[in-house]
């Protein structure tokens, strides 16, 4: 419990009516591959002689991926994934970056986090000014949940931000701690401003605590899910959304993309994982009734360069894919076309959609927010949704 209280922000008040303006029972929930995803490894260009001519020792067996279309396929360890793809419940966007681009992994993540271009600095984050703009009352810190002991910059508002957590079940077991509650009691007692922030930011964390508490408890979802901590953080996402919660925004993290030795077995690894809790997550959501409700969009920092280095691994390298699952997409299966291995910047691929516009298109076409308010400029939105 100790993350939630020194990472929950003063923002909890009361509130009446309708908390958010925009579409009503839209959830986001993103997932953020830290490290630097390959994407080449993740979505396979399997009919390309340039691909396997540059990875001779990394790239991924043409017979063995799972097929999207004629050009694309997914890794082997993918299935859970390949799986939704078939149903129509997923979308691939190919080639997503920004100009001038990053290598580095806290700044290129800075980017992604604010929505800035790159030689741009800024100190709120895309989702958090969402929650600036379109709380119609005073939003609450569980309006944005990111699984995590540290808040990331994209659930940072100028105004409001979100709650972090490290471990949602002991945020779940920790309402009614007697320590946070006598907080209530002592706030009005204090006359310095520091301890003030303090008690005031303690209160709302047990306010925030009790919410969740209440709403895991009533929700109806209870699926089985694999192993591993990733999965189980997906599990809770799952619950709370079922249970109806005022919570808009979930962020969280699968870490470890960072593979420059050996990439294969740790890449696959996490794959594997990762295609695991996404599709138990989705189908858990599909029984209660719940998967039109959510987006979920998976992205990491950067790609990887397209030659494997002499480790057997990767580089840091510029524009990725970006993957979209939900039971209401407009347009589904590969967006667009696929990487041109042929025309690249100094060994990287160049990016043709830039991250803004998939900001842009979730913001407008899912939340029914003001993109360019948000975003602070005008982006093309996608057809996505």
């Amino acid at each position: 419990m100790t993350s939630a209280l020194a990472f929950a922000p003063g923002f909890l008040k009361g509130s009446s009516g309708k908390l958010f303006t925009g579409e009503e029972n839209k959830h986001v929930v993103v997932v953020q591959l830290t490290g630097g995803n390959d994407g080449l490894n993740m979505v396979v260009p399997f009919r390309n002689d340039i691909y396997y001519s540059l990875r001779p020792e990394i790239s991924v067996d043409s017979k063995s991926v799972l097929k999207l279309n004629d050009d694309l396929g997914l890794n082997p360890l993918m299935n859970g994934i390949y799986t939704l793809f078939q149903e129509g419940r997923g979308c691939l966007i190919n080639n997503v970056g920004y100009p001038n681009p990053d290598h580095s992994h806290f700044r290129s993540m800075d980017i992604w986090h604010s929505a800035s271009g790159s030689n741009n600095y800024i100190q709120s984050g895309w989702l958090g000014r969402y929650l600036d703009e379109n709380c119609e009352h005073d939003c609450h810190p569980y309006n944005a949940i990111e699984v995590d002991d540290t808040l990331c910059l994209a659930l940072k508002g100028e105004h409001v931000k979100g709650l972090s957590v490290k471990s949602p079940d002991q945020l779940f077991s920790s309402a009614g701690n007697k320590n946070i509650a006598s907080i209530h009691l002592a706030d009005h007692l204090s006359k310095n401003n520091n301890l003030d922030y303090l008690y005031k930011t303690l209160s709302e964390t047990e306010s925030s605590v009790g919410y969740l508490k209440k709403q895991k408890d009533k929700s109806h979802v209870h699926a089985e899910y694999p192993k591993g901590q990733f999965a189980t953080n997906l599990q809770r996402i799952a619950q709370l959304i079922g249970a109806d919660s005022d919570i808009r925004i979930y962020y969280v993290s699968l870490t470890g993309f960072d593979t420059h030795v050996n990439q294969i077995e740790r890449q696959n690894k996490l794959l594997g994982e990762l295609s695991e809790g996404i599709s138990a997550f989705m189908n858990d959501l599909k029984t209660c009734g719940k998967e039109n409700e959510i987006l979920m969009m998976v992205f990491s920092e950067f790609g990887r360069r397209v030659k494997q280095n002499a480790s057997n691994g990767t580089d840091h390298g510029t524009a990725n894919n970006v993957l979209l699952f939900s039971g209401d997409l407009k347009q589904k299966g590969v967006y667009n076309e696929p990487p041109d291995l042929r025309k690249l910047d100094d060994g990287d691929l160049k990016f043709t959609v830039d991250f803004r516009s998939v900001y842009a298109t979730v913001l407008r076409k899912w939340l029914g927010a003001n993109d360019r308010t948000i975003l602070g400029n005008t982006f093309e939105t996608l057809n996505f949704i």
